[in-house]
């Protein structure tokens, strides 16, 4: 029987010897390969934590000491060594393991902490509990990967940790030098130097324990250093050099990023298993180079992530016109605002989960300086496999309420291609755009405009309009097709730009029975929102009903299954249609007027 068959929980490992522990790891790594090659995921960064994490298990005594990682993405093996193995066979796929740490999962699971450089924060907060309490019995213990430390949040709270050298408390540094792709500055360059035995460093500066750097796929070294670390009376730093994709051809060839992030592929080959058609970030990638060579002010900045945003064939094309900040939001957009009075216009190439961080940014030094910034959110709407934290279901919600921000919601990738043109020759004020992952699909023309609004369909009375936001265009035109099937007129419009709402969506409405919107937004103050206080102001009182994501968080699965849980399918949507129809027909004389009046098809308002 192979070792890790017999690994239940981590008290099996600290029955085992160095030599046992040494094969483990050799095991581990053969189980990460096979299991994230078949369903995609996080594979570079959990080969190069395997010793680290054994070793981590044998010292500390997990859940009662907490473990937390930063970013949770290199939490796999830890998922493998606490009793998760099973739960790897549909690894991000609904009934399978997170790609990211889960409460719900396992009581090992502390923090679900997918956004980087968080941990440190909790870690000042858990040590701070325990000294409060006079708990004596337990540790916490930190994992950061160098990438989270260019993090402005990982050095606040270093500096309230330093502060409180009587809390005991261990960081572990894991420095492969990179998060996605090599960090980037003058902490890379410091690290550097640590790493080649130059010191002393900044964190003994600061008045924090250090210890190393220890070689991270030695285990009786890791596991020595951290005993040590154990034993101190205050914060300590045990600095851990690993290597990414450590172990596995494939990933340690791979210059772009050692296998970060891969999509399912045949583990003999790295091949992928599917070839990939444009995707949304593709057809952004290509029109942002050839705006670029049309204006030499256009300069791109990314926050560690500019092969996953787009900005590879910019950086290819001009190399000094792409700037990455390292995981650092805050600053790329208040850094874009000082370009912009510096006579740039800066693109600002984002996740959307991730704008969320810079929300004070945009809003104070962006937004209040009326900067012409263009911020472009990939990953928006629903990413599905990636979990809770990094569906982008949450922009348009939020950032409705900056002043004088625009917001696209491109369809497809023609439109994409044309509202980005339009962002970056706006000189009013800031601009955004937000698609989803994956494939940006056929393009979708209009049938015709009207005022400012794509028209996508329109056929019979006037009975119901369908506003379709960004890429559910194609769901909204399934729906309009179910419901032409059943004798109703229906008219199809996409906005384009959503926010401001566009007065000619109430003309629209006025003339019609019923009127819907469909987005892959959080339906509290989405869109739908902003359309229905904006049929109210001008005394529309056409009934409007809001098709979107529900104010909650959202399971892993795949992108189709997570619309599909949220209601947004096209049947779910036609019978929706069709009850609110009838009741508007059943409606009483007299109550219908406190909401609207009931219109016969084909009667215009």
């Amino acid at each position: 029987m192979a070792l890790l068959e017999t690994v239940h929980d981590p008290a099996r490992l600290r029955e085992l010897s160095s030599e046992e522990l040494r094969d483990l790891a050799g095991e581990i790594r053969a189980f990460l390969i096979d299991r994230v090659s078949a369903s995609g995921g996080h594979l570079g960064p959990n080969l190069g934590v395997v010793e680290l994490t054994i070793a981590l298990h044998t010292v500390f005594d997990s859940p009662r000491d907490r473990l937390l990682w930063d970013t949770g993405h290199q939490s796999y093996v830890h998922k493998i060594l606490t009793g998760r193995q099973a739960g790897f066979d549909r690894l991000r796929n609904s009934g399978g393991v997170s790609g990211y740490p889960s409460r719900q999962e396992s009581e090992h699971d502390l923090v679900e902490n997918s956004h980087a450089s968080t941990a440190l924060s909790y870690a000042d907060g858990l040590a701070r509990a325990d000294a409060h309490l006079g708990r004596r019995d337990r540790a916490t213990v930190a994992i950061i990967g160098d990438g989270a430390m260019t993090g402005g949040m990982a050095w606040e709270a270093l500096n309230n940790i330093a502060g409180g050298p009587d809390r005991p408390l261990v960081i572990v540094l894991n420095d492969n030098g990179r998060s996605y792709a090599p960090t980037v500055g003058g902490l890379a360059e410091h690290l550097a130097a640590l790493r080649a035995g130059h010191g002393p460093g900044v964190f003994e500066q600061l008045g924090l324990g250090y210890l190393g750097p220890v070689d991270g796929h030695d285990i009786s070294a890791v596991q020595d250093a951290l005993r040590h670390a154990a034993t101190s009376v205050g914060p300590v730093v045990v600095h851990v050099i690993t290597a990414k994709g450590k172990g596995y051809l494939h990933t340690e060839a791979n210059d772009l990023d050692l296998g970060h992030a891969i999509k399912p592929m045949d583990p003999e080959t790295g091949l992928a298993l599917t070839s990939s058609p444009p995707s949304f970030t593709s057809v952004f990638g290509d029109k942002l180079v050839e705006l670029a060579e049309q204006r030499a002010d256009l300069v791109a900045i990314t926050a560690a992530m500019a092969e996953p945003t787009g900005l590879l064939p910019l950086q290819h094309r001009f190399p000094q016109r792409v700037i990455d900040v390292g995981i650092a939001e805050q600053h790329a957009v208040t850094m874009a605002a000082g370009l912009s009075m510096g006579g740039v216009h800066p693109v600002v190439a984002i996740y959307s989960t991730f704008v969320n961080r810079a929300l004070d940014q945009l809003l104070m030094d962006v937004a209040l300086h009326r900067r012409p910034v263009t911020f472009v959110l990939d990953r928006s709407g629903v990413t599905g496999d990636d979990g809770p934290s990094h569906n982008g279901m949450w922009d348009m919600s939020v950032l409705q309420v900056v002043p004088g921000l625009r917001i696209a919601a491109p369809r497809d990738g023609a439109r994409l291609a044309e509202l980005l043109a339009e962002a970056v020759a706006w000189e009013e004020g800031p601009t955004l755009l937000r698609f989803p992952k994956g494939p940006a699909g056929e393009d979708l023309s209009a049938v015709a405009t009207f005022n400012g609004l794509d028209v996508l369909r329109r056929s019979g009375s006037l009975d119901v309009l369908i506003v379709a936001v960004g890429a559910l265009a194609g769901l909204a035109l399934t729906v309009a097709e179910s419901v032409a099937a059943q004798d109703v007129g229906v008219t199809v419009v996409d906005p384009r730009w959503v926010t401001p709402v566009n007065p000619a969506i109430a003309d629209l409405a006025r003339r019609h029975r019923l009127a819907i919107t469909v987005e892959d937004n959080s339906r509290a103050s989405g869109v739908g929102s902003a359309i229905a206080q904006s049929l109210r102001d001008v005394g529309v009182h056409t009934p409007l009903r809001e098709f979107g994501i529900p104010r909650r968080f959202l399971s892993h699965g795949s992108r189709a299954e997570v619309l599909a849980a949220c209601g947004l399918t096209a049947r779910g949507i036609t019978r929706a249609v069709a009850g609110l129809l009838t009741s508007l027909d059943a409606a009483p004389a007299g109550i219908g007027d406190l909401y609207t009046r009931s219109v016969p098809a084909g009667e215009k308002r």
